[in-house]
């Protein structure tokens, strides 16, 4: 449905006409300018990886809080665009007048699960002290959720932990505070401690397109909710205490306030899950889910298309261009292979002829 915005909202996620330079200055700003007290303003500089389903992540409810294009497309009437490979903006706040602005940077992996080498991009041993990741999983689509979830986490956790294991040898502390706060997130009285192995960076993940199979009046409140967790994670709001556990409900669930007993076995006879060979729960869960949604398999789950080839990012002048280039490498490629090479041959034979070699 469509997505209302108050002008506290637009000033909240809409970035800034600030440019490159101007954070650049807000930076010296942040290192050379105290506060009243004397001491150093404390700039808060976070940033978030959003990921999903191809096309999932943009057209549907976290572009209200990633702040994209969903408000151009209110005014223009238009569809957004889905986004092709990673995208970039930020947004900046300033928590009080005349003092250096927070920071948050926003990075959107497009092509679902086509495009995993991409992942390594924004998250480096620079900024993982600061990073999380927000996973969107397309509803309407559960023959590809488990697949695509597994897929992008897995790439992200062996990613954050080759950084983790660098960091371990050239900066130990930030290694060892990055751990201990994520297992901080799961107390050791919790019943499940010993199962869980805690995603190594802040997680979220949201199910989207759920009003498709269950319409709530309370669909504005589900946005605030989400809107109220993406700015603790862009800019350390206090994040919403509520929680829900009830299945006939959007859930709602913190870190840490679940656990196996409250969920229950899966949806399975005895006898059927004896059969399944799992090794632990999420093992068993994944086997029943994927019995009553068979997945697609990874490869299916590639993009084959090509955006060279899609209408809407038409250019005449360059399409002739590369068309002309095209027939010409189609129609010559053997001459021109056979060129190159004794062309190759010639430069080679002249460059050894002209190298001065030490006596024996």
């Amino acid at each position: 449905g469509p997505l209302f915005f108050s002008n506290e909202t637009l000033a909240l996620f809409f970035p800034t006409s600030d440019t490159l330079w101007d954070l650049a200055i807000a930076e010296v700003e942040k290192r050379e300018n105290p506060d009243d007290d004397g001491k150093r303003v404390e700039v808060w500089e976070k940033s978030i990886l959003f990921m999903g389903n191809k096309n999932g992540v943009t057209l549907n409810t976290v572009q209200f809080c990633a702040f994209r294009t969903y408000y151009f497309s209110l005014h223009r009437e238009e569809i957004p665009k889905p986004t092709l490979a990673l995208e970039y903006t930020f947004g900046r706040r300033a928590r009080r007048h005349n003092t250096p602005k927070d920071t948050a940077h926003f990075w959107e992996l497009g092509g679902g699960t086509s495009l995993l080498e991409l992942i390594r991009i924004p998250i480096t041993s620079n900024n993982v002290r600061s990073f999380a990741v927000v996973l969107v999983l397309d509803l309407s689509k559960p023959n590809e959720l488990w697949t695509t979830m597994e897929k992008l986490l897995q790439v992200t956790r062996n990613h954050v932990n080759k950084i983790l294991t660098k960091l371990e040898k050239t900066n130990p502390e930030v290694a060892t505070e990055i751990k201990q706060r994520m297992q901080n997130n799961l107390q050791r009285d919790h019943p499940d401690y010993e199962l869980v192995d805690p995603f190594p960076i802040p997680l979220v993940i949201i199910g989207s397109k759920y009003d498709i199979f269950h319409f709530t009046s309370k669909a504005e409140a589900l946005l605030m909710k989400v809107r109220v967790l993406i700015n603790h994670l862009a800019f350390g709001y206090d994040k919403s205490k509520s929680v829900s556990v009830d299945h006939s409900k959007p859930l709602f669930i913190p870190a840490g306030l679940d656990s196996l007993s409250q969920i229950g076995p899966p949806p399975a006879s005895d006898s059927d899950i004896g059969k399944m060979r799992a090794n632990t729960p999420l093992e068993l869960w994944k086997k029943v889910f994927e019995k009553t949604f068979p997945p697609k398999s990874f490869c299916n789950l590639q993009d084959t298309k090509d955006p060279a080839q899609d209408l809407q990012y038409a250019e005449y002048e360059v399409d002739v261009m590369r068309a002309q280039k095209n027939q010409v490498c189609g129609c010559s490629l053997v001459a021109v292979q056979s060129q190159e090479l004794e062309q190759y041959k010639r430069n080679a034979s002249k460059s050894w002829k002209e190298m001065d070699f030490d006596p024996d």
